[in-house]
């Protein structure tokens, strides 16, 4: 498989972003992190930057794909990336993901520390975040004036608190809208105001 996704002692499920934390917080201590940091796509969350950038370490951003991942590691020699999903790239060990890999080396974390899986693993608290798809028929609704317009301003709202990422999907006609922040509500309300003016736009088109 290629993918991990761990399942803590209590029930809880643990996504890749905080596997990859774990992974690079331990790699960093044992030197063995290379280029600065990791790799990871625009759908991470921003509890891991944070999360990073408080160890000194960054977060290197991509399109949406394993393969975007991989081509900046290679580039920037990086040798670790991965998506919220629990595709995880090790490249010190193969190319591509590998979820057994990655499942032992939380597993050697979790047993370097003597902690239970939950106190390991859960390395930051989430941004709150929520992603909104909008079908459309045809066209391209992002570049519309009135959109944009809607777009620009939401991004002036959150400001530096959040982020905001709206793009198509590249195997459905939807638009995807993804806004993070620490105001869930400002959250809800930026997704949910941007997903009317896309819908009503491809209503009028």
């Amino acid at each position: 498989a290629d993918r991990v996704i761990i399942v803590d002692e209590r029930g809880e499920i643990i996504d890749g972003d905080q596997l990859m934390a774990v992974i690079a917080e331990s790699w960093a201590e044992d030197e063995k992190l290379r280029g600065g940091g990791i790799v990871a796509t625009v759908m991470s969350n921003l509890g891991l930057e944070r999360f990073l950038g408080d160890k000194g370490l960054t977060l290197a951003r991509t399109k949406v794909g394993d393969r975007y991942v991989v081509e900046h590691m290679r580039h920037h020699d990086f040798n670790v990336g991965g998506e919220q999903s629990g595709h995880i790239v090790l490249s010190d060990f193969g190319t591509t993901g590998d979820g057994l890999v990655a499942g032992l080396q939380i597993l050697a974390a979790v047993k370097r520390t003597g902690k239970t899986v939950s106190e390991v693993c859960r390395r930051f608290e989430p941004v709150p975040q929520l992603l909104r798809n909008v079908r459309f028929s045809g066209g391209k609704p992002l570049e519309d004036i009135i959109v944009r317009q809607a777009i620009e301003s939401a991004e002036a709202e959150l400001g530096g608190r959040g982020r905001l990422v709206i793009r198509p999907s590249g195997t459905e006609p939807l638009i995807r809208v993804m806004a993070e922040g620490d105001d869930r509500t400002q959250v809800e309300r930026i997704v949910n105001d941007l997903i009317n003016v896309i819908g009503n736009v491809r209503t009028a088109a």
